[in-house]
C-alpha cells in the first residue's frame, strides 16, 4: 500500500549495508517486499499476532511474521533484514511483553501505525496456586522476565483474543480507511467465531472429574481462570526455566491428591522434564499446544484447528464427559 515511506536511520542503513542487503528491500516468507506490495504491508511479530491481521485484513493485506514456523518466539532476536522489513511496513503488531527485542525494535521504529495487542485486553498478573506470582525469580528459582509480570498469554483465552481482534480491526480500518467496510466485516466474522469456540470449550469441559491440570510452562492462565481450571506448570512463563527437584516432587503429590493424569508438554520445546515427571509419578503425557506457531508437528493447520484439538486433550485428561 505505503501511502508514505519514511527514510531509515542511519545505523540501520550502515548495518543493512554491511550485510550487503543494498537496495533494502527485505524479502518476506510469501516472496514479496515489506512495504512495497500495492497491499496494507503489515509486520506481525509472531504467529497468534500474524493469524489475526490474516482473517482482519483478507485480500487487503500483505502480513509477513517475524517469528519463523517452528522457531520458539520468547527469546526472538531480530536480524538487520527483519528490522528493514519491519521499517518499511505499514502497520507493526506485536504483543508487548513476550518478545524484548521486538518491543525495542518496533519502540525504535518509525512505523505509521504501532499495534500493541497487550494495550487491547487486560493482561494480568498469574499467580499459581503456591502463591508464586509470575514476573519474578520465585523460591524455585524461575525466573519470570516478562514486563510487569504481566502474562502475555491472551491469545489462548478465546475471549481475550476476540477483544484483541476487535482493536486490531479498529486499528486497520483507521490506518487504510479505504477497505475500512471489509476489514469491520471480517472482525466481526471472526469474533463470531471465537465465541463460538468460547462455547465449545464451556461446554466441552462441564462434567469433568479434576479442574487441575499439569503444563510443563505457565502459559494457560488466563485459559485456566477463563473455564473454571487450575494450571499447575512445571516451570514459569519461560518455557526455558528449568524447575527444582522440589518442585517436581510438589507436583508429584498435587497430581495424585487431584487425581491429575496427563503432564503436557508443547511442539515447540523439549518434552524432557514433562516425561521425566509423568515417569515419576505414573501419569500419561500428551500434547497442550500454546499456538506459538504451526509446524508441520501441529496439531491441526490454523489456530482454531489447534484450539480444537485443545480442547479435545483437555477433556480426555479432565476426565470430562
Amino acid at each position: 500500500m505505503n501511502v508514505r515511506r519514511l527514510p531509515l536511520p542511519t545505523a540501520v542503513v550502515a548495518a543493512a549495508a554491511a550485510l550487503g542487503l543494498g537496495a533494502l528491500s527485505a524479502c518476506s516468507s510469501g516472496g514479496a517486499a515489506a512495504g512495497s506490495t500495492d497491499k496494507f504491508d503489515v509486520v506481525a511479530s509472531f504467529y497468534p499476532m500474524a493469524f489475526l491481521a490474516e482473517q482482519i485484513g483478507g485480500e487487503h493485506v500483505h502480513v509477513t511474521s517475524l517469528t519463523q514456523p517452528g522457531q520458539e518466539p520468547h527469546d526472538l532476536e531480530l536480524s538487520t533484514q527483519q528490522i528493514v522489513q519491519l521499517q518499511e511496513a505499514d502497520a507493526a503488531l506485536h504483543l508487548k511483553g513476550l518478545q524484548p527485542a521486538v518491543d525495542e525494535a518496533i519502540a525504535q521504529s518509525e512505523v505509521g501505525t504501532k499495534i500493541d495487542a497487550a494495550t487491547l485486553t487486560s493482561l494480568e498478573d498469574h499467580e499459581d496456586e503456591h502463591g508464586h506470582e509470575d514476573g519474578h525469580e520465585d523460591e524455585h528459582g524461575h525466573e519470570h522476565e516478562h514486563e510487569g509480570g504481566k502474562d502475555p498469554h491472551v491469545w489462548l483465552d478465546p475471549v481475550k483474543y476476540a477483544e484483541v481482534a476487535e482493536g486490531v480491526g479498529k486499528a486497520f480500518e483507521k490506518a487504510d480507511p479505504d477497505h475500512a467496510a471489509d476489514y469491520r466485516k471480517n472482525t466481526e466474522a471472526l469474533v463470531g467465531k471465537l465465541n463460538d469456540l468460547d462455547a465449545a470449550f464451556e461446554t466441552g469441559l462441564k462434567n469433568r472429574k479434576t479442574d487441575v491440570f499439569i503444563t510443563t510452562h505457565a502459559a494457560f492462565g488466563y485459559l485456566a481462570e477463563r473455564y473454571g481450571l487450575i494450571e499447575e506448570a512445571i516451570s514459569g512463563l519461560s518455557p526455558e526455566s528449568e524447575p527444582s527437584g522440589a518442585r517436581v516432587k510438589e507436583l508429584t503429590r498435587t497430581a495424585e491428591a487431584d487425581g491429575v493424569t496427563t503432564v503436557f508438554y508443547e511442539t515447540l520445546v523439549s518434552d524432557r522434564t514433562a516425561k521425566t515427571l509423568a515417569d515419576d509419578a505414573g501419569l500419561k503425557t500428551d500434547v497442550l499446544d500454546p499456538i506459538e506457531g504451526i509446524t508441520d508437528g501441529s496439531r491441526g493447520d490454523d489456530y482454531f484447528q489447534v484450539m480444537e484439538s485443545n480442547l479435545k486433550s483437555l477433556q480426555t485428561a479432565l476426565g470430562a464427559k
